[in-house]
């Protein structure tokens, strides 16, 4: 209770007068001493995005809804706001590029977001090809003997119909499952070999803890794939 005590206090009250006194020091407001004290990267953006998130002025919190075509503007709109000169061109360089990273990651959440929203559909054509292509990564030397079979177990799913594993994930736990195989395909295998294995996998247990298992493995690499994904983005070649 203390704990939420002190962060409503702090964000109601005692953040204010701290950024008041380090305005007063500096001369500079909380935006330019965060663009100018840190190095470009996720750090900053972050940092870039809370400062906004908690200003006081509608202008700075809705900087980090806005769209890319509409991100020089924002920034002029802050500028003007904070009363910062239009000349400064490092502070309008640096704000456009955090504007930009914040825009980026949120419209790239949406999409992954709705791709979940996406339920697997047994009668769309797309779907059902890149159910069997993940068949044909993971068991290449052997053939599927129908649509609906026993066969989908071997590779994890709980049934004879792999669509009703789809559930929770839609769309999306597929196309991480099929991008996994393709492009980490000895990993996949060896991860569905260890699964089928008696001792070191999992075939004295429930069908349920073996997908598990698979989805676990296939959400760690998808988690260090995220984490280049964002440190290349956060963090651009010079």
């Amino acid at each position: 209770m203390l704990v939420h005590l002190w962060g409503f206090l702090y964000s109601s009250y005692v953040r204010f007068w701290l950024k008041w006194l380090w305005r007063l020091l500096t001369g500079k407001c909380e935006l330019q001493r965060l663009l100018d004290g840190c190095g470009a990267g996720a750090r900053r953006t972050l940092s870039i995005e809370h400062s906004l998130e908690s200003s006081k002025s509608k202008v700075l919190r809705n900087a980090v809804h806005v769209e890319e075509a509409e991100v020089e503007k924002c920034v002029r709109d802050v500028m003007k706001e904070k009363k910062i000169e239009q000349k400064d061109t490092r502070f309008k360089t640096n704000l456009h590029i955090s504007l930009l990273q914040i825009s980026g990651y949120k419209k790239l959440y949406l999409n992954v977001e709705n791709l979940r929203k996406v339920p697997y559909d047994s009668e769309n054509e797309e779907h059902e090809e890149q159910l069997i292509e993940l068949w044909n990564l993971l068991m290449p030397h052997e053939n599927l003997k129908a649509r609906i079979t026993k066969q989908w177990c071997d590779i994890g799913f709980q049934g004879d119909d792999p669509k009703t594993d789809f559930r929770g994930m839609g769309l999306l736990g597929l196309v991480n499952l099929v991008y996994f195989s393709k492009h980490y395909t000895d990993e996949a295998r060896q991860i569905l070999s260890r699964s089928n294995h008696p001792k070191l996998g999992m075939k004295k247990r429930a069908k349920a803890e073996r997908r598990e298992k698979l989805n676990t493995e296939v959400n760690f690499r998808l988690g260090i794939m995220c984490s280049f994904f964002f440190f290349f983005f956060f963090f651009p070649p010079e």
